[in-house]
């Protein structure tokens, strides 16, 4: 019967359309969540993050708390495009569970309420618990960054409820993200009358584009991809302007700085003469390291799961969440904790029922045990 209601409330979210820029679907998650608080007493505020995402929402047992024993960690918003819901809804079939961001991440969203409400009332006493719910983490959480560092900061830990991996491990390290925009400005010319007097943005991206190559060191993780490029107007002009979009991905945020200092090493003597280089970080996500307080937590994770017969495994992952920017605050924290899911951000993403009740439970007793 619990799960029975479980997929029902499930259905709800899922079916609401909640894309990060679907502002209105953002602010209907956010107040269908504030609602489940509400019921069961808790405090809730409204977070403003600004005009071009919607609102966060932060919920606690105990309003007047200067620091928190736990915060648990969520997102609200999806990277699918209004309509999507309508097109393909939440659907049930055995043991699997469709729908957009149904495991990325509206099941762990709700994962986390249903662990709240099994809480006894002796451990919402003793524990002083936050719920951070971000409304732009599909955006590298650029708006609400300053909050979830803030409320961080207050915490003696933080677990964060993105699904499990399709293995059901949890997760331990993340890479960080960068996303950088390199633009190209150089002087046009035509190119049969005058081909000297101009100065190619073109060319000089293309050697960028190979400097960069270099830069990539695959057994430290360190990556550095050119994702798209472009430039120019007509084949017979000199191009005076380029760009391009470079992601790097990095274990250790340290690789991070190590790209920057070579980007402006570059911008600094560019290949071409004349050409004006400008580097522009779009976007950026610390690695989520594992630190030695963080091993403690994974400790009494793999001691639960023992008792419950629930094999733990860890992994570290490519892609970032939330928890890149608790964990680069040396908070102990861990990932993963939501329901199995996998093939997020696409048709086929999916999430098993089965691991529903497990994983609350041992979000639970992890809980009554810090």
């Amino acid at each position: 019967m619990e799960l029975e209601r479980y997929i029902e409330e499930l259905r709800q979210l899922v079916n609401t359309d909640s894309g990060t820029a679907t502002l209105s679907g953002v602010a209907k998650m956010a107040e269908m969540m504030r609602q489940k608080y509400r019921d069961m007493g808790w405090h809730t505020e409204r977070v403003d993050l600004g005009d071009d995402v919607g609102p966060g929402v932060w919920a606690t047992n105990k309003p007047g708390a200067e620091q928190f024993d736990v915060l648990l960690f969520g997102h609200m918003d999806t990277v699918f495009p209004e309509g999507t819901a309508a097109a393909r809804p939440f659907t049930v079939e055995g043991n699997i569970a469709r729908g957009p961001g149904v495991a990325d991440m509206k099941s762990g969203l709700l994962s986390i309420v249903y662990a709240l409400r099994a809480l006894d009332q002796a451990t919402l006493d003793r524990l002083a618990i936050g719920v951070v719910m971000n409304a732009s983490e599909e955006v590298a959480s650029d708006r609400a960054r300053d909050w979830i560092a803030d409320c961080s900061q207050k915490s003696r830990c933080v677990l964060v409820f993105e699904g499990a991996r399709a293995d059901g491990s949890l997760v331990k390290a993340r890479k960080g993200i960068s996303s950088i925009q390199i633009d190209f400005k150089g002087v046009a010319a035509h190119a049969g009358n005058d081909p000297q007097k101009g100065r190619s943005a073109v060319v000089e991206m293309a050697h960028w584009i190979q400097a960069l190559a270099g830069l990539n060191d695959y057994a430290a993780g360190t990556t550095v991809n050119v994702g798209t490029v472009n430039g120019g107007t007509a084949s017979n002009v000199v191009p005076d302007h380029a760009s391009m979009m470079v992601d790097v991905r990095f274990w250790k945020t340290s690789e991070a700085e190590k790209i920057e200092q070579a980007l402006a090493t570059l911008q600094s003597k560019t290949f071409t003469p004349d050409i004006t280089v400008t580097v522009t970080r779009l976007a950026f996500k610390p690695a989520m390291e594992v630190s030695g307080d963080t091993k403690g937590l994974m400790t009494t994770v793999e001691e639960i799961g023992a008792a419950m017969h629930l094999p733990i495994r860890w992994s570290a992952v490519g892609g970032g969440s939330d928890a890149n920017i608790s964990a680069s605050l040396g908070i102990p924290t861990l990932d993963g904790l939501g329901p199995i899911g996998a093939n997020y951000h696409g048709e086929a993403e999916y999430m098993q029922l089965d691991s529903v009740m497990p994983r609350i439970q041992l979000a639970v007793q992890l809980l009554q045990r810090l």
